[in-house]
């Protein structure tokens, strides 16, 4: 991802040690110390997709705060010393790592007791890492997906972080949050255990939609600005094609655009995908250059006024008509 805005480490320490100075400055009457905000858990996530699983899985018994702020591309986060100092005072730390450096760093020195790395909770793949193409159903084992060349992205080298975007992987992630919610707060187990039962029902219910949306379709290959749907591609064998790579805001190569429009043409591709967090100026200019139509298909990074749905299954959903038109689902 968009590496170039990092937090300086240097920086980012003297943050983190600002929040923990101003935590054990007032340790005394924090709420978390009681029970957490009110009584409830209080948890901190990273951003939306982690957010929405905090939520459905605690219900009533959970405060939920997110570091980043609708409207903010999460990548580019630069967090306060109020926001680290928030970390040190969670009873939960839900997080996906390799998304947020910056949160990666803040959270590993906040020592929250209850910390749940997402990522350890399902299987990592690697897509996005090399130049060519992204065939979901062929390739799955050998990580041979559209993106940019020796872009390092995830908690291990070449890792896709982006699980949410497959509901499977997604509801596999829900079951490890209901056990983490639960080990944290075993007073209301039982309610953590069927919020999620209710989630992971919500969630295969989802895809099922996929599967049968895109059973049938004229093309089986979609360009997008931002490779971060390689999960979802690999569950509904679909080829992702991405202009960017893994990071949304790296410049294609020439030679990339040309390859893009050849695939276009020989895959008998009708739309380039952009997202509403990011610049859609790539996948406009390959669009004018071929001939094709634009739309939106929504990482889910973050939900904002321009999201087409107010929570994840609405705007799965609208990803979901948007593919079976670009895609021509029978």
């Amino acid at each position: 991802m968009n590496v170039r805005r990092l937090i300086p480490a240097t920086a980012l320490a003297g943050a983190v040690a600002l929040g923990l100075v101003s935590l054990s400055a007032c340790a005394g009457t924090s709420d978390a110390a009681d029970g957490g905000k009110g009584g409830k858990l209080d948890v901190v996530t990273s951003f939306y997709p982690m957010q929405y699983l905090a939520e459905q899985v605690g219900g009533g018994h959970v405060a939920v705060e997110t570091l980043t702020k609708p409207g903010v591309e999460p990548h580019d986060l630069e967090l306060k010393p109020r926001q680290i100092g928030a970390l040190g005072e969670a009873d939960v730390i839900l997080y996906l790592k390799g998304v947020q450096p910056a949160v990666d760093e803040a959270i590993a020195q906040a020592g929250v007791e209850n910390t749940v790395d997402a990522t350890t909770l399902t299987k990592l793949e690697a897509h996005g890492t090399e130049v060519g193409h992204d065939h979901g159903d062929e390739h799955a084992e050998e990580g041979e997906h559209a993106g940019e060349e020796g872009h390092d992205h995830g908690s291990e080298a070449g890792a896709d972080p982006h699980v949410w975007l497959d509901p499977v992987k997604y509801a596999e992630v829900a079951k490890g949050v209901g056990s983490a919610f639960a080990k944290a707060d075993p007073d209301h187990a039982a309610d953590y255990g069927k919020n999620t039962d209710a989630l992971v029902k919500k969630l295969g219910d989802l895809n099922a939609e996929f599967e049968t949306g895109l059973k049938n379709t004229a093309t089986r290959t979609f360009i997008t600005t931002h490779s971060a749907f390689g999960y979802l591609a690999e569950r509904y064998h679909l080829d992702q094609e991405g202009i960017s790579g893994l990071d949304p805001e790296s410049e294609p190569s020439p030679a990339r655009m040309k390859e893009l429009q050849e695939i276009a043409a020989g895959e008998k591709v009708s739309t380039v995908f952009f997202e509403t967090l990011a610049s859609d100026r790539t996948a406009r200019t390959l669009a004018g250059d071929t001939g094709l139509k634009t739309d939106v298909l929504d990482p889910l990074e973050g939900i904002t006024d321009k999201s087409r749905g107010s929570d994840y299954v609405e705007v799965m959903r609208s990803n979901l008509t948007a593919l079976k038109k670009a895609l021509g689902a029978k």
